[in-house]
C-alpha cells in the first residue's frame, strides 16, 4: 500500500504481473484450432508480446504509461473476439491490497489479464494525481481530473469486466473492494475541488457544501472497505478520520457563514458539532494507524474550532444572548458535488481507437478466420444459393414456362403476326433468329450435352470407386466372420458400423438415387432438344431459308372488323412480353445481388460477439450462426420472395385478360374468314416455340452442369471417406485376426525338438527339478494310457507323489517314455498350489516354437548325467526298473544328448 505522507492522500498501488510469452499460447492455439499457419501472423505475435511487456512494466507514475496500458487493454478486447477466454496462457499477477500480496494468483483467462491491466490503469491515474503539484489551482484541477478518471476506470472494471470474468475475482477486485476504491478516488477528487475553493477564497457557504460532500464520499469509502477482505485497517482508519475531519470542516465553514449572517445561536451549535467531529477523528489515531500529516491537520482544525467556539460562546452569552440551536434542529448542510467518475473513451469504447490510422494502431490477427467460420460461410452461401436459385429464380422460370405453354396453346404470337405481317418475316422473329445465329445455338447445346456427359462419367467413376471400396471391405469382413464365427468375430458388420459405416452406406444409397434421377432428367432434356432441333436448325439458318419455311399469306390486308380485336390482343400480349422481360431483369439483378453478398466481415463480427457472450468456454461451431443466417436471409431476400407471389398474381390476371382477348379475336377471325393464314400462323408459331425452347434448354443445361459440379464434390468426399473407412477397417481386421490366431495361453509349451531328433534309452521318468523362478508350477506330463495316468507336480522344489503304487500298465508307460520325452507346460497362475492342472492335448510342433529363456539361478541338468545322482523327486517304479544308460562318469556334457531343463 502506498500513501502520500506529504498530503495525506492514498494512492492505489500497482498489481505486479509476471512475464509471459502470450504469443506462444496464441501460436499453439492457432496451430490446433484454426486452419491457418501461425507464421502468417508472426508480426502480430511480436506486437502482442511487445504490448504486454510494455504494459506489465508500467510501475511509475508517468503519463506515457497511460497509452501503453490502454493500447494493450484495447487489443485484449479485440483478440477476445478471436480466441476463447481460456486461450492456454497462465497469467500470473500479485495482489496490490490485502494481507497476501506476495502470493501470486494464476488464471488461464484473458478477462483476468484485462482486469489486471485496467486495474493498473486506475492505479496509474491515482498515482499521477498524487504526483501533481497541488499547491496551485491548476495542479489541483489536473489532480482532480486524474482522480475522476481513476474512479471511472474502476467503475468500468467493476460493472463491465468483473461480471465477465467467469471465475471468482481476487479479494482486491471483489465488489466491496472496488466500490471502496471508487468512492476513495471520488472523495480525493472532491477534496481537490474543496482545496481549490479554499485557495480561491470562495464564500464560506460554498466551501461548506464542498466539504460536506467530501465527508460523505469518505464515509461511503470506509463503509465499503469494512465489508472488504482486502482493504487494510490503516486505510479504513484513514478514511474514517477524513470523514470526521471534513464533517468538522463543513460545520466550521457553516458556522463562519452563520456569523456573517448574524445567526449567533446556530453558529455556536455548529462549532460545538465541529469540535465533536474533530474529536471523533482524533480517536482514529489510536494505535498509530494515521499518518502524521492527518493527525496534525486534525489537531490544527481542533485548535481553530475551539478558539472560535470560545469566542462565539462568550460573545453570545454577553452580547447577543441568542438561544443555541439544538443539534437535532440544525438544518442539514447542502452538498455541492464536483467529483464525477469519468471513463476515458479509450476504455469505454476501445475498438473505436483501433485501426490503421487510429491511436492504438491496426487490429491484430484480422486475417485469422476460424475453421468453424469457414464452414459457416460455406453453409450460408449454400443456403443463399438454394433460396435465390430454387425459391426465387426457379419459381420465376416456372411462371415463364407456364406463360409460354398458354401462349403456345393459344397460337400466340403466330396468329397475330400472320395478320400483321402477311408477307416477309416479323421483326421479332428476325431478332430471335439473329440471336440464335450469334449464340451458335445448336453447337452450344451439343457441347453442353457433351460436357455434362463427361461430368456425369467422372462423378460416376468416383462414386463407383468409393462403393467398390465399401463392397470389398464388406466381403472381406464377411469372409473372416465365416472363418472365425460370429461369436469370436464380434465386431459390427460394415453396414451397421456406428461411426462411419452406416453413414457411408446410406450415402451410397442416396447417391444411387441421385444418379438415377439425374439420368432421367437428362433424358427428358435430350428428348426436348431432339423434338425442337429441326425447327431450331431452320431458325439458325439464313433468312431465305426461314422465308421458305414460312409461307406468305394470300390476304395482304387486315379486315376492318378484325382490327379492334387484333389491337386489344396485341396490347395485352405486349404487356405479357414486357412482364417476362422485366422478370428476366429481376432474375439477373438478383443473381448479381447474391454474388455481392459477402458475409465474411459480418460473420467475423458475429463470431466475436458469440465468443464474448458464451457462458461456457466452448468453441464456436456453425450451429451457433443459425439465428444470424435466418435474420440476414430474411432481411436481404424476403422482399424477393414476396415479389414472386406478386408476379404470380399479376401473371394470372394478364393471362386471363389475354385468353378473353384471344377468344374475341378467334371469333372475329372466323366471322371474317381466315383462308390462307392458317399455314403461316402454324409456321410462325413453330419458330417462336423453337426460340423459347432454346431458352429453356439453355437454362436446363446450366442447371445440369451445376448439379454435376456440386455432385463431384459430394461423391469425392464420399470416396475419400470410404477409402479412409476401408483402410481403418482392414487394419482393425488384421489386428483382430492376429489376436484370434494366437494359441491360448494354456497351450504355450517349452518345446524340446532336439530331444525328438535324438531318441534316448530307457531313463527315469522324471529328473530332479528346481523351482522356476520360485513362482511358477512346472508339470511333467505323460501321454494318457487306457489304464490310467500318473502325474507329478513340482512347486518350489518340493515333490508330491500322487501314485506311489506301480500301475499295471507300467511296461507300456515305460515304452512311451522311451519313444517320446516328457513335455513341460506352464500351469495356470490362478490355480491353487495343491491342485494339478489336467493334461491338455498337444498341438504339433510350431515352426517357431516358444523358447525358454535361461535364468542364471537355475542349474543345467544334463540328460546323460550319472544315474546314481540324487534327484529332487522320486520316479515311478516303472521308470526305476529301467536299465540305466551308459554315460560318462565324469558328468561332462555330450553334445549329442541335448539339454533338459528341469
Amino acid at each position: 500500500m502506498q500513501n502520500s505522507n506529504s498530503s495525506g492522500i492514498l494512492a492505489v498501488p500497482f498489481r505486479r504481473g509476471a512475464q509471459l510469452s502470450l504469443s506462444s499460447a496464441i501460436k499453439q492455439y492457432i496451430s490446433t484450432k484454426y486452419d491457418q499457419h501461425p507464421d502468417m501472423f508472426r508480426q502480430d505475435l511480436d506486437v502482442i508480446d511487445a504490448l504486454r511487456r510494455d504494459a506489465v512494466n508500467v510501475h511509475e507514475p508517468h503519463p506515457s504509461g497511460v497509452q501503453k496500458l490502454q493500447a494493450y487493454a484495447a487489443q485484449l478486447v479485440w483478440i477476445g473476439g478471436k480466441f476463447p477466454i481460456d486461450i492456454g496462457a497462465d497469467f500470473t499477477w500479485y495482489p496490490s491490497l490485502g494481507y497476501n500480496i506476495e502470493r501470486p494468483i494464476v488464471h488461464n483467462n484473458l478477462q483476468f489479464e484485462r482486469a489486471n491491466i485496467i486495474y493498473n490503469l486506475a492505479a496509474l491515474y491515482s498515482q499521477l494525481a498524487i504526483a501533481c503539484n497541488r499547491t496551485d489551482t491548476d495542479g489541483l484541477k489536473t489532480a482532480a481530473s486524474y482522480f475522476n478518471q481513476a474512479a471511472g476506470v474502476l467503475t468500468h472494471l467493476k460493472n463491465e469486466i468483473i461480471p465477465e470474468l467467469r471465475t471468482t475475482p481476487p479479494d482486491d477486485m471483489d465488489e466491496h473492494s472496488l466500490e471502496s476504491l471508487i468512492q476513495l478516488q471520488l472523495a480525493q477528487s472532491q477534496e481537490c475541488f474543496w482545496l481549490k475553493a479554499v485557495m480561491d477564497r470562495y464564500k464560506d457557504a460554498s466551501i461548506s457544501k464542498l466539504a460536506a460532500r467530501v465527508s460523505d464520499l469518505y464515509n461511503l469509502a470506509s463503509e465499503a472497505a469494512m465489508r472488504s477482505e482486502a482493504i487494510s485497517s490503516s486505510w479504513i482508519h484513514h478514511m474514517s478520520a477524513k470523514h470526521h475531519h471534513f464533517a468538522a470542516a463543513a460545520q466550521y465553514r457553516a458556522a463562519c457563514d452563520c456569523l456573517e449572517k448574524r445567526k449567533y445561536g446556530e453558529e455556536v451549535a455548529r462549532l460545538r458539532d465541529a469540535v465533536a467531529c474533530v474529536g471523533e477523528g482524533l480517536k482514529e489515531s489510536r494505535g498509530g494507524y494515521l499518518s502524521r500529516i492527518i493527525v496534525e491537520d486534525l489537531n490544527s482544525l481542533k485548535k481553530r474550532v475551539e478558539d472560535h467556539l470560545q469566542r462565539a460562546e462568550r460573545d453570545n452569552d454577553i452580547i447577543y444572548l441568542n438561544p443555541v440551536t439544538p443539534k437535532s434542529e440544525l438544518k442539514i448542510l447542502d452538498r455541492a458535488n464536483m467529483a464525477i467518475a469519468r471513463i476515458p473513451p479509450q476504455v469505454a469504447k476501445p475498438l473505436e481507437h483501433i485501426g490503421e490510422k487510429a491511436e492504438f494502431g491496426p487490429a491484430l490477427f484480422t486475417k485469422l478466420v476460424p475453421y468453424s467460420v469457414h464452414l459457416a460461410v460455406s453453409i450460408y452461401e449454400e443456403r443463399r444459393e438454394r433460396m435465390v436459385n430454387q425459391n426465387i429464380i426457379a419459381e420465376l422460370e416456372i411462371l415463364n414456362e407456364e406463360m409460354h405453354e398458354i401462349l403456345s396453346s393459344l397460337g400466340l404470337p403466330g396468329s397475330i403476326q400472320a395478320f400483321e405481317k402477311p408477307l416477309g418475316l416479323p421483326g421479332t422473329l428476325v431478332q430471335h433468329a439473329e440471336e440464335i445465329r450469334q449464340a451458335d445455338a445448336r453447337a452450344r447445346l451439343q457441347r453442353s450435352f457433351a460436357d455434362i456427359d463427361k461430368l456425369r462419367a467422372a462423378d460416376l467413376a468416383m462414386f463407383e470407386e468409393g462403393r467398390e471400396l465399401l463392397r470389398a471391405e464388406e466381403e472381406e469382413d464377411n469372409r473372416l466372420r465365416l472363418k472365425f464365427g460370429t461369436d469370436r468375430w464380434a465386431r459390427p458388420e460394415s453396414r451397421d458400423e456406428p461411426n462411419q459405416g452406416a453413414k457411408l452406406w446410406t450415402q451410397a444409397a442416396e447417391a444411387e438415387g441421385w444418379f438415377a434421377n439425374s439420368a432421367s432428367s437428362d433424358g427428358v432434356v435430350r428428348e426436348k432438344f431432339n423434338s425442337v432441333e429441326p425447327t431450331l436448325a431452320v431458325l439458325a439458318g439464313p433468312d431465305r431459308g426461314i422465308m421458305d419455311f414460312v409461307p406468305s399469306s394470300r390476304r395482304t390486308e387486315i379486315p376492318e372488323p378484325l382490327k379492334p380485336a387484333i389491337g386489344r390482343l396485341r396490347s395485352i400480349y405486349s404487356d405479357v412480353t414486357r412482364l417476362e422481360a422485366r422478370r428476366r431483369r429481376k432474375a439477373d439483378a438478383l443473381r448479381e445481388k447474391a454474388r455481392g453478398d459477402d458475409i465474411k466481415s459480418d460473420i467475423l463480427a458475429e463470431a466475436a460477439r458469440l465468443e464474448r457472450n458464451q457462458t461456457v468456454a466452448t468453441a464456436i461451431v456453425p450451429a451457433h450462426f443459425e439465428d444470424f443466417f435466418d435474420k440476414r436471409l430474411d432481411s436481404l431476400y424476403e422482399p424477393d420472395l414476396e415479389m414472386v407471389q406478386k408476379e404470380r398474381s399479376e401473371q394470372e390476371k394478364l393471362l386471363a385478360d389475354l385468353v378473353r382477348a384471344n377468344r374475341e379475336f378467334e371469333s372475329q377471325k372466323r366471322m371474317a374468314g381466315d383462308k390462307g393464314n392458317r399455314e403461316r400462323e402454324q409456321a410462325l408459331q413453330a419458330l417462336e416455340n423453337a426460340y423459347y425452347k432454346y431458352k429453356e434448354l439453355t437454362s436446363n443445361v446450366e442447371v445440369g452442369r451445376k448439379f454435376y459440379n456440386d455432385l463431384s464434390r459430394i461423391v469425392g468426399n464420399f470416396r475419400d471417406s470410404a477409402r479412409t473407412f476401408a483402410t481403418e477397417r482392414r487394419r482393425e481386421a488384421r489386428m483382430l485376426e492376429d489376436e484370434l490366431n494366437m494359441p491360448p495361453l494354456g497351450n504355450l509349451s517349452l518345446s524340446q525338438r532336439e530331444q525328438q531328433q535324438h531318441v534316448q534309452p530307457p531313463a527315469p521318468a522324471s529328473t530332479g527339478s528346481g523351482s522356476w523362478n520360485g513362482a511358477l508350477k512346472y508339470q511333467s506330463q505323460h501321454p494318457a494310457s487306457p489304464q490310467g495316468q500318473a502325474e507329478t507336480t513340482y512347486h518350489g522344489g518340493q515333490s508330491a507323489i500322487q501314485s506311489p503304487v506301480q500301475s499295471p500298465a507300467g511296461p507300456a508307460r515305460q515304452q512311451q517314455v522311451q519313444q517320446r520325452p516328457a513335455e513341460a507346460h506352464i500351469q495356470s497362475w490362478a490355480a491353487p498350489s495343491s491342485e494339478t492342472v489336467a493334461p491338455q492335448p498337444q498341438p504339433p510342433p510350431r515352426a517357431n516354437p516358444v523358447q525358454h529363456i535361461w535364468n542364471q539361478d537355475i542349474p543345467l541338468k544334463f540328460a546323460n548325467a550319472n544315474p546314481n545322482a540324487n534327484v529332487n523327486a522320486s520316479a515311478s517304479p516303472a521308470a526305476a526298473a529301467s536299465p540305466a544308460p551308459k554315460t560318462s562318469q565324469s558328468g561332462t556334457w555330450d553334445p549329442n544328448s541335448g539339454i533338459r531343463f528341469g
